[in-house]
């Protein structure tokens, strides 16, 4: 019995060839790759080429920041977008695998690109520009697969055309078999270096491709939305592009801003405050939903604008074993997310936390702080060693009052304590600090002035 068990146990679940078969289908659907028998390629440029009437800088941002989520070496052409992908094969589990991942992630973007893969990115360019779906990764079969197509794509001017034409000229092979000084006599360096940068054998220097650091966008909903289910199920895709913005640069945001517009020029602002930077729309929305709940909107929204604060560094982190508080267990996402859902109820000003400030008055000794998820910082640590050692109630007096009885009343239990300071500013104290007990049994921590009239006054009672 029990090696049926281990048997059963070992056996793979019976959806995993289902999980896998969506993209064994998309790698099958790819062309066989070239690969040359003796050397390992050194480059792999894959070029996606947009139509004429898609290639809008928009677009090509757009197919470009989608693109960086591959390789950092991404490139923009008039109408298409370069990518080296050597460095990253291995990643995404061999160069069939991230091809076939990222035309994928293109049609989920609502894009239908032309591409091609060669070891040089303009051999990639021509080739994805004639509509080769082809995967070539040796260089001494890239010739044999280029010889065919017309020197048109090589986006020459009319004139060399013309003339090419003139000479019988109108493929890349017979481009290519064309004496080299002759044709660098009749058509200058400048063509015989791209004909060199086409082949390989001259390097092909290309300015690289930064993404935007600022997430903003706008949209106009195609009819008034009234309700908040409306104004969601808008945003929805609005915080789909913010997600997949930030998990491109591996960042996350602890900010939101939205804009609402509404006829008459009136304009409705929210911000969302996050305790920690995250990345998940699903979390946005939550927080979003919790806002909108308790605001009342003037009037029909008719525009939408997202915009997302400073990017900071994310590093996603696995679940603990233990709760928190539990044989050690750090914090958990729990405790963000409560701190962001009672922010959204309640106002940011509402939820705060508090900091230790390396003073000894007592009244600005602690300042409101963002609530603290993580270790104390330096400034709190500083504050927490000078008072260490010193006795300090748990709640203080906003202000401080006169005591609820006689002087003569009072246990004395600690004291004094003297805290004068202050000079510099304007706000010096000059007092002594006691531990009492009160008729009623409850501990304060009183003073005395130092100066006349010499006057007692109570500032904190312990737990």
């Amino acid at each position: 019995m029990a090696r049926r068990e281990r048997a059963a146990a070992l056996r793979p679940p019976a959806d995993a060839p289902r999980r896998a078969a969506p993209q064994a289908r998309a790698i099958a659907d790819l062309p066989p790759v070239l690969d040359s028998l003796f050397d390992e390629p050194i480059e792999s440029w894959l070029a996606l080429q947009l139509p004429a009437s898609e290639a809008t800088p928009t677009m090509l941002g757009r197919l470009g920041t989608l693109a960086y989520r591959y390789t950092s070496r991404v490139s923009l052409e008039a109408d298409a977008v370069l990518l080296e992908v050597q460095g990253s094969v291995r990643l995404f589990g061999g160069i069939q695998a991230l091809c076939a991942q990222l035309l994928e992630r293109c049609r989920a973007a609502g894009l239908a690109p032309r591409w091609a893969l060669a070891p040089t990115p303009l051999a990639a360019l021509v080739l994805a520009r004639a509509d080769r779906r082809i995967m070539v990764r040796a260089r001494d079969r890239l010739m044999g697969e280029l010889a065919s197509l017309p020197v048109e794509s090589l986006g020459w001017s009319a004139d060399t055309l013309e003339r090419l034409d003139s000479l019988g000229v109108r493929t890349l092979g017979a481009l290519l078999r064309l004496p080299r000084a002759g044709f660098a006599k009749r058509f200058g360096k400048e063509a015989l270096l791209t004909l060199d940068r086409l082949s390989g054998a001259a390097a092909e220097p290309r300015r690289g491709f930064l993404p935007r650091e600022h997430f903003q966008v706008r949209s106009e909903p195609a009819f008034e939305l009234v309700t908040q289910e409306a104004l969601l199920q808008h945003l929805a895709p609005l915080l789909e592009q913010l997600e997949q913005f930030l998990r491109a640069r591996q960042c996350g945001v602890d900010l939101l801003k939205l804009r609402l517009a509404h006829r008459a020029g009136q304009f409705t602002r929210l911000d969302v405050r996050l305790a920690a930077a995250d990345v998940s729309a699903e979390r946005f929305t939550t927080l979003l939903s919790e806002q909108l709940a308790r605001r009342a909107l003037p009037a029909a929204v008719i525009d939408c604008e997202l915009r997302s604060g400073a990017l900071q560094p994310f590093i996603a982190h696995s679940d603990s074993l233990w709760r928190p508080a539990e044989h050690g267990g750090a914090l958990g996402r729990e405790s963000p997310a409560l701190i962001e859902r009672l922010r959204a109820r309640l106002g940011s000003d509402a939820v705060y936390g508090l900091c230790l400030v390396p003073q000894h008055r007592p009244e600005i000794a602690w300042r409101v702080a963002e609530p603290a998820l993580d270790a104390p910082s330096q400034c709190s640590a500083e504050a927490l060693y000078h008072l260490s050692t010193l006795r300090r109630p748990l709640w203080l007096l906003r202000q401080t009052a006169q005591l609820p009885c006689a002087v003569s009343d009072l246990h004395w239990i600690a004291g004094p304590e003297r805290i004068e300071t202050g000079w510099w500013d304007g706000q010096d104290v000059a007092r002594d600090y006691y531990v009492v007990r009160e008729p009623r049994g409850a501990q304060l921590w009183v003073y005395r002035e130092r100066l006349p009239p010499h006057e007692w006054r109570w500032h904190g009672v312990f737990g």
